[in-house]
């Protein structure tokens, strides 16, 4: 509806189909008087025309409020909010973090986003076991090494025969079975792929070979530091650069595969309507005509789904192209040693890091508590460039992700958005914390002593509900 204030008068158009579901039928006009203080109002439904013309409604001498300027929805944070007291902070904060939940070996950080100051320093330059925390370096290199609007491509390329095509991975493991994806929004579709492939190749040519080329990633499948049980299981795969939902042995389901890229020939043999047709690994014939290609969503939503569902086969295959943007080899140690240098490219002192791969999974990774904190605020300060992404993709506590069952304990809901970890003996929480004062912190704890789940998550999530109910002034 729109309005439009014109010689003394109001005049406020509207769709005539609303109006006449909302009249009886057969009303041809409606005039309301009310006479009171001098003002006449006037309302004019004409019942004929078609849906496309518009009403008008008159209102003489009528006056619009004067509503002021609108608040932005999206306020950002004051400048003005105070600065947490570091000691009584630590005062706070302390009986938390020797609650017998977090067993021994907790380290922990607090740092003031706006600022950088340090306010709470337990063991923070430690090196300890990060588990999926290790994902916001992974995040934070990736969005230095992309631009978050660009994407990873799929192609199917002509086989060296006659009924013979090739899917070359482009290390998009989010490449989906269905439209839509049961497990990414916004990914691309076998069945696009598959589209293409048939209106490209002449018509009537039975397709009767498919080969999948993952040759863009290289070495092992799996990393050092991972278990024997890690790949396959509900959480991990082998590590390739072809793959469908995200290495899923079905769409939405939670098992994954031993065999991702045989997986994805298959799927895409069945989009041919050719489910008979021979799938293999190989690679494409050079300079062969390309047949079809798709495009993954962007690659800040591809960060965002891999923080917030904590997904390690988006978070492994992203540090592969982490590798392959800095002339490292795409395997998990040059995946490794790409992250690392990128950040330490960026001004993040990376003392202590040492990776042995981009998801967490691998129980040799070293993280101190110090160094997330520094991530979090670079990103949160503007020190990194286009790294809204990695805040944004954080679990928001109680609402979503891998928080969406981890109330904020009495906070405000949404004060606490932050990446969780977990391993055998291993819990961890870093993010961001808008406190009662309207301040924002950055802060991670590392317990990689701890003995029970459920004790140590509820140890931690009692942690960030005291950063946030804290003014501690």
């Amino acid at each position: 509806m729109g309005t439009i204030a014109s010689s003394g008068s109001t005049i406020v158009t509207a769709k005539t189909g609303r109006f006449r579901r909302r009249l009886a039928m057969g009303v041809i006009g409606l005039v309301l008087l009310l006479i009171g203080g001098g003002v006449g109002i006037g309302l004019l439904v004409d019942g004929g025309g078609g849906d496309d013309g518009a009403e008008a409604v008159a209102v003489p001498d009528a006056e619009l409020p004067d509503l002021g300027e609108a608040a932005p929805v999206l306020a950002s944070l004051g400048t003005d909010a105070p600065v947490p007291d570091p000691a009584v902070l630590s005062s706070r904060l302390t009986p938390l973090l020797t609650a017998a939940g977090l067993g021994t070996g907790v380290s922990a950080a607090v740092v003031d986003a706006a600022t950088g100051q340090v306010l709470l320093d337990l063991d923070a330059d430690d090196p300890a076991v990060p588990a999926s925390t290790t994902k916001l370096l992974t995040a934070a290199a990736v969005l230095s090494s992309f631009d978050p609007t660009d994407t990873l491509t799929t192609t199917v390329v002509a086989g060296s025969t006659s009924g013979e095509v090739v899917l070359v991975g482009g290390g998009d493991p989010t490449l989906s079975r269905t439209a839509p994806s049961q497990s990414y929004p916004g990914a691309p579709t076998v069945a696009d792929l598959a589209a293409q492939v048939v209106a490209a190749v002449p018509a009537g040519t039975p397709i009767t070979r498919v080969v999948v080329d993952s040759s863009l990633f290289s070495g092992p499948l799996t990393a050092a530091g991972w278990g024997a049980g890690d790949a396959p299981s509900t959480y991990a795969a082998p590590v390739t650069a072809t793959a469908v939902d995200g290495a899923r042995v079905s769409p939405g389901a939670v098992a994954r595969s031993g065999q991702p890229g045989i997986d994805a020939g298959s799927a895409l043999a069945d989009a041919l309507g050719a489910p008979r047709a021979a799938v293999v690994l190989g690679e494409a014939p050079p300079g062969t005509q390309t047949l079809a290609t798709v495009e993954s969503a962007p690659i800040g939503r591809l960060v965002e789904q891999m923080l917030s569902m904590s997904d390690n086969m988006l978070a492994e295959a992203l540090a592969r192209h982490v590798a392959i943007a800095n002339d490292q080899p795409a395997t998990f140690e040059g995946a490794a040693q790409a992250v690392t240098q990128v950040l330490a490219d960026a001004g993040i002192d990376v003392t202590g890091v040492a990776l042995a791969d981009g998801s967490g999974l691998a129980q040799t990774n070293r993280i101190p508590a110090g160094v997330l904190t520094a991530v979090l605020t670079a990103a949160a300060d503007g020190t990194l460039d286009d790294a809204t992404a990695l805040l944004s993709g954080l679990p928001v506590a109680g609402y979503d992700g891998t928080l969406f069952d981890r109330g904020d304990a009495g906070a405000a809901p949404g004060t606490v958005r932050a990446k969780t970890g977990t391993l055998l003996g291993v819990h961890a929480l870093a993010g961001t914390v808008v406190t009662a004062d309207g301040r924002l912190l950055a802060f991670a704890v590392l317990a990689d002593g701890s003995t029970g789940e459920a004790a140590a998550e509820a140890a931690l999530d009692d942690v960030a509900a005291a950063l946030a109910g804290c003014g501690c002034s």
